[in-house]
């Protein structure tokens, strides 16, 4: 048995880069085996590290969860809940913590980043912040999980994750399963349109280069239409030197299942290209925007999947946890 953990956070609505880049993976990924074999969360706790509007973080949890259905993630072959729903996450987040150490810490990319930002903008920043990739570890240990598919841009916290359980392993006895990332052939990480340097993220401030999954077809077009790119002359795949071409490029490959640099061997300008992207991004993100009306219609069997799933998680995570809080030297309860 492969067991399969990955979670996303609603610190913004989902964007084609979360769905090419993780989401579809999970798609593929669930059905090889039992529900409790591919588990995917929605990680609301980690929406709490920055400022934040809570009864946005409700509207949003609820709507990725919806989103993952309409992606077509089916509950009878997989587990979907939301992180908070289940303790364990938090009882295993300390004992990681104490496993941890401040270097590693504050080495990592992302919270260099955002902590740069949030003082930038005389917010202060959040302990939580510093401390969000040990939860995040604690959400893939707490079930022995051995497969965590990701975006390129969280490799780094599986690596800590790695990390954390051989030491713990180490340091108590063997106790969690060592896991390992996955990310997709193309489109690991896709990027803003209007800045092809950076990532696509759903939480940034201008938003004229992100596209949401449930951006109607003209938006999708207009947006795609005017991408950056560069007046080098022709098409080629270049990521160093024409990050925009091959941004579109990846993009139009995930999309069609090709070749991005054969793909590139077809166009002699970018016209041509963005008008293919476009239509293929309509298209491949059309099934998703039609199940997630039906589904947002009928909140009460989102809720019921995501309660089902809560008590599945637990009833996988639970006795890892507690293992875990036996080998660290707690007294049992």
């Amino acid at each position: 048995m492969t067991r399969i953990f990955s979670g996303i956070k609603p610190t913004g609505h989902l964007t084609l880069g979360n769905y090419l880049g993780a989401v579809r993976q999970w798609v593929a990924a669930a059905g090889t085996g039992a529900p409790d074999e591919t588990l995917y969360c929605v990680v609301d706790l980690h929406a709490l590290t920055v400022e934040h509007d809570p009864a946005r973080v409700r509207r949003l949890s609820r709507q990725a969860a919806t989103l993952l259905l309409a992606a077509g993630l089916d509950p009878q072959v997989c587990t979907l809940f939301v992180q908070s729903h289940v303790d364990e996450h938090t009882r295993l987040a300390y004992l990681l913590e104490c496993t941890a150490s401040d270097g590693e810490l504050r080495r990592m990319i992302q919270y260099k980043e955002k902590a740069a930002k949030a003082e930038a903008s005389g917010q202060g920043v959040r302990l939580s912040l510093l401390t969000y990739p040990v939860l995040m570890a604690a959400d893939i240990l707490a079930y022995g999980t051995d497969e965590v598919p990701v975006g390129e841009d969280q490799r780094q916290h599986v690596e800590l994750t790695r990390d954390l359980a051989v030491r713990f392993n180490q340091r108590y006895g063997h106790t969690f399963t060592v896991p390992r990332a996955t990310l997709p052939a193309v489109a690991a990480r896709v990027m803003d349109l209007q800045d092809p340097t950076s990532k696509m993220g759903k939480s940034h401030d201008v938003t004229t280069g992100i596209v949401y999954l449930l951006d109607e077809p003209d938006v999708v077009t207009r947006k795609v239409m005017r991408a950056v790119t560069d007046n080098l002359g022709g098409v080629s795949y270049d990521r160093a030197e024409r990050p925009g071409a091959a941004n579109l490029l990846d993009v139009l490959a995930a999309c069609t299942g090709g070749d991005p640099v054969e793909l590139a061997a077809g166009y002699d300008g970018y016209g041509a290209l963005k008008r293919d992207v476009a239509e293929a991004v309509v298209e491949t993100l059309r099934p998703v925007r039609e199940r997630h009306a039906e589904l947002a219609a009928d909140p009460g069997a989102v809720e019921k999947v995501l309660r089902e799933g809560a008590e599945r998680a637990r009833a996988v995570s639970r006795p890892v946890v507690d293992r875990a809080y036996r080998a660290i030297g707690l007294l049992a309860p």
